[in-house]
Formats: structure tokens, sequence, C-alpha cells
């Protein structure tokens, strides 16, 4: 099933700028996409338009049934950027109940939901700790958690490993994919500048032209989920990050 069409999607700035054109793309119920560009290609763009974030100035957007912004006032879709953006001065626990209470649902349904996503990204130790008592891998378990605690069909990630070392960022990339494997193979579509990232966590690759955007090509990864250190090492892995690699270059 459809969860979200792209049909000739374009935005071009105020300042006459083409960040995107002609974006075509249909994405299924359980799909892992990912985007692959260069600086300023228009991943971020389509992400945020596809998400409600920014209206695109052609083209169409169907989400769910229905317009990006209904889907994001249904609790359809939900989002995690590169940066954490947690309240300093409340705990893990309510920072990841904030959605729950900006929408003025039940106190103790709050906690439950709250305590439900902490275990499922392993920090139910930590639900009265402060931000700044956690590391950086930490503090993005805790945003990815906030955005799964209103059960979202799509989830928008917007590089989020991306300010991350290399060791806690393929720790991340295999807690994400545990996660959505507990979560009924949740659709997610996630942005990001490395192709052994994307290859990794996909099924499949979207790789985009410099500016203005557009969908060049796609490269299904045809690997079996769960995945693991064994795919790493695969050479199988190493064919698919150079196909990326050299999409990328033409």
């Amino acid at each position: 099933m459809q969860v979200l069409g792209l049909n000739n999607v374009s935005k071009t700035y105020k300042n006459g700028t083409i960040a995107v054109q002609q974006a075509n793309l249909s994405v299924r119920e359980g799909d892992f996409v990912s985007f692959v560009g260069p600086s300023g290609c228009g991943k971020s763009t389509i992400f945020r338009m596809a998400a409600g974030l920014s209206a695109p100035t052609g083209g169409e957007i169907e989400i769910l049934g229905g317009s990006p912004d209904e889907a994001r006032k249904s609790n359809g879709i939900a989002c995690v950027f590169q940066e954490a953006t947690l309240l300093p001065w409340v705990s893990v626990r309510d920072n990841i109940a904030l959605p729950l209470q900006l929408r003025k649902q039940p106190r103790k349904r709050q906690i439950e939901e709250a305590e439900r996503v902490l275990h499922l990204v392993g920090l139910q130790d930590y639900a009265k700790a402060l931000p700044r008592e956690l590391s950086g891998g930490m503090k993005m378990r805790v945003s990815i958690a906030r955005a799964l605690v209103a059960n979202p069909r799509i989830l928008f990630m917007d590089e989020p490993f991306g300010a991350l070392d290399e060791i806690t960022r393929q720790t991340l990339q295999d807690e994400l994919l545990s996660i959505r494997q507990k979560t009924e193979r949740m659709t997610i579509l996630f942005v990001t500048h490395n192709a052994f990232e994307a290859v990794y966590l996909s099924n499949r690759v979207m790789v985009m032209t410099p500016r203005p955007g557009r969908i060049a090509g796609e490269i299904r990864i045809d690997v079996p989920y769960p995945r693991g250190e064994r795919f790493r090492a695969h050479p199988d892995f190493g064919r698919y990050v150079s196909e990326v690699s050299e999409s990328l270059k033409h």
C-alpha cells in the first residue's frame, strides 16, 4: 500500500533558487527509503515538504491518503533532526512525553507511553536524568523516542547521526533497525550524506542530482532484514556502496 506519493513536486524559493525540480516518488508501507546526494541538492527540502514543514511551489504530495498538514495533525508522521533539541530543564521522560503533553493527553497516559518508548530505546534507567547528563548518542535516542511516543506510521529522519562519532553512529544504526522491527516495520524516510549508512539501513536508496535537485535514480538493496555486522563485512555490502557512489558521481 502506498503511504507517500510525490507527483512532479518542485520547490522554488522567493530569491529564485530552484531547490527541487519535478520530483516523483512512491513509498510503500514498510519501506526504508534513504536520500543521498551532494550538499544543497534538495534532500532536506523534499523531507520538509513531505512532512508538511514547507509547502511545494509545484506538483502534489499525498501522504497517508491526505495532505502533509493533515497527516501531521493526526499524529501520522514524526520527525527527527540532526540536533536532538531537548528541553534542558526537564527530565528525559518529560522530554519524550512532550508531544502528548502538547496534545493535552492525560498525565497518566503521558507517563505510560514515555516509559514504553524508554524501554524501546534502552534508556529506562535514565527516565529522571536531565539532558546534560547524557552523551550525544543517548540524546539522539531520546529524540527518537520522542518521535515514536505517539505511534506515527511514518518517521522522517534528517541526518540524525551526522554529528556522532563512527562507533556511536553504527550502534545507533543497529538500534534503529531493531526499533523498526519491533514497531511492525514502520515506514522510514532517511536523509544522509553517507553511502555506507544508506546501504546498511535501507531497502531503497534515492540518488539525487546537484541543484536543482531531482531524483536521478533508485538503487534497491535486496538484502533481508535483520542486518548486522555480517552484512557490513559481506561483498554485497561493498558492491552496493560502490553502486551508490558511482551513481552520485554521474
